[in-house]
């Protein structure tokens, strides 16, 4: 690991002849976009022109605004590009924003359903304010583009980034796993959403049966793909709308089209975008920077050829901060969205952040608009060849000897071998033994795509 971040990008070019001849097959597309990127929301009457400073201190050049109407963005937009910033409509499309009481009202047969027939009209998932749109419904899809359209109208937009645009979570990161008291280590019914007549109905007439009648119905790769190709189709509609303004076409998916597609039924390689910002969150995952770099270059193989890659991750106030961004960039990331900015407090972390950030920019544009992979690989889904991560679990594994024999401090292990006891879907389950506590712990890897995608520790019953 690279000991001074900052400066590392102004020496890619001195090493592309020597990595050139690994580059991955789908060239990264040349643009001249922004380069560093934030979320943010925006309501009228706050100080724009003083957080576009900010920006401009920090080295942010790009924002994805959300902002409850059109006309905020006549107001904001000037204010940016007097900033030199470009902006961006951040804009949920499947799940209700700023309209979300009107359509619950006037329109509720528009809610997605689960496996269990509940339909989010009158359910909860996870939380309040999901409430997700079914894809499939022709009056859902018109809703949508006249809502794209209203923001295209905006003079001076850049851009649509699209969010949430997907089903609700059949399967959540696994650290989030405690705040709900739940564990997803397969796709449960009341998670599993896609289920309206509508949808349903379509499904049976193309492929004549009822998904429903599976035996597990979420191993069934065809009615997966059946939902994706939903949420797709109205991708690529928003596509052609933006497209036919002029605008760019963006948007912020889950880490990887692999992942994307089994978690939230989003196989956003398909989509027409110009840029994505995969939302590659390492700490909601597997809580080590090497998920970012194993994401980053399952995406350049995986993304549509169109489309530049970028990489979506959460903002850190200490030096971690420039380990992210090495992972993404040395990785074939063309640059960086932050959510949020607003998360970097310290005057040091702000100072060096502009300085990478200045540095990253010069070294993209002196290679033609194209930052070099310096460090193509292939991505390993092997847990136990990740270091970090198993350094990760056995911390875990000390917390739990010491809260079972009282302890006060974390002792040392002597763990045996790890002995595979099940393995199903995306998931493979391991037991091992402490030698010294006698303890044996359960520890469970989740593989959704090409990459390690999560783990937990139990103790063994």
């Amino acid at each position: 690991m690279k000991q001074i971040h900052y400066v590392v990008l102004s020496l890619l070019l001195a090493g592309t002849a020597l990595f050139s001849s690994c580059q991955p097959q789908k060239a990264q597309v040349a643009t001249d976009y922004p380069m560093f990127w934030t979320w943010m929301g925006y309501r009228p009457g706050m100080n724009f022109d003083s957080i576009c400073q900010v920006m401009n201190e920090i080295g942010i050049d790009g924002v994805m605004l959300n902002a409850p109407t059109p006309d905020d963005y006549r107001t904001a937009i000037p204010i940016a590009h007097k900033h030199g910033i470009e902006v961006y409509a951040w804009l949920w499309t499947m799940n209700l924003e700023h309209d979300r009481n009107r359509i619950l009202k006037e329109h509720p047969d528009w809610l997605s359903v689960n496996r269990n027939g509940k339909s989010l009209a009158d359910t909860t998932a996870y939380v309040d304010y999901y409430k997700f749109l079914c894809p499939i419904l022709p009056e859902v899809r018109q809703h949508i583009n006249e809502k794209v359209k209203a923001y295209c109208e905006v003079e001076g937009l850049n851009g649509i980034a699209i969010d949430y645009h997907r089903f609700v979570d059949v399967v959540l990161p696994t650290t989030l796993w405690p705040h709900y008291g739940i564990v997803q280590d397969r796709e449960y019914a009341a998670w599993d959403y896609g289920y309206h007549p509508a949808m349903l109905k379509k499904f049976e007439e193309l492929y004549g049966y009822d998904p429903r009648k599976q035996e597990d119905p979420s191993l069934d790769t065809q009615w997966r793909q059946f939902r994706c190709d939903q949420v797709t189709e109205v991708a690529n509609m928003i596509a052609e709308t933006v497209h036919a303004y002029g605008k760019k076409m963006a948007a912020s998916p889950f880490p990887t089209p692999k992942m994307a597609s089994r978690m939230v039924r989003q196989d956003w390689s398909k989509w027409n975008l110009d840029i994505v910002f995969p939302m590659v969150y390492h700490t909601f995952y597997t809580e080590d920077v090497s998920f970012i770099a194993d994401c980053t270059v399952e995406n350049v193989r995986d993304k549509n050829a169109m489309t530049t890659l970028y990489c979506g991750m959460t903002a850190t106030d200490s030096p971690e901060m420039f380990l992210q961004m090495d992972e993404a960039l040395n990785n074939g990331a063309q640059g960086i969205a932050l959510f949020t900015m607003n998360d970097l407090r310290s005057p040091d972390i702000k100072q060096r952040f502009k300085a990478y950030a200045d540095s990253a920019r010069a070294a993209r544009a002196a290679n033609g608009g194209v930052v070099k992979a310096a460090f193509p690989t292939q991505a390993d889904p092997d847990p136990f060849k990740h270091e970090s991560v198993m350094k990760l679990i056995e911390k875990r594994m000390q917390q739990l000897v010491a809260d079972t024999k009282k302890l006060n401090e974390a002792p040392a292990l002597e763990l045996g071998d790890y002995r595979l006891s099940d393995t199903y879907d995306a998931t493979r389950c391991y037991q091992v033994t402490d030698g010294k506590s006698g303890l044996t712990f359960d520890v469970t890897f989740y593989l959704y795509g090409d990459v390690l995608s999560g783990w937990n520790v139990a103790l063994h019953p």
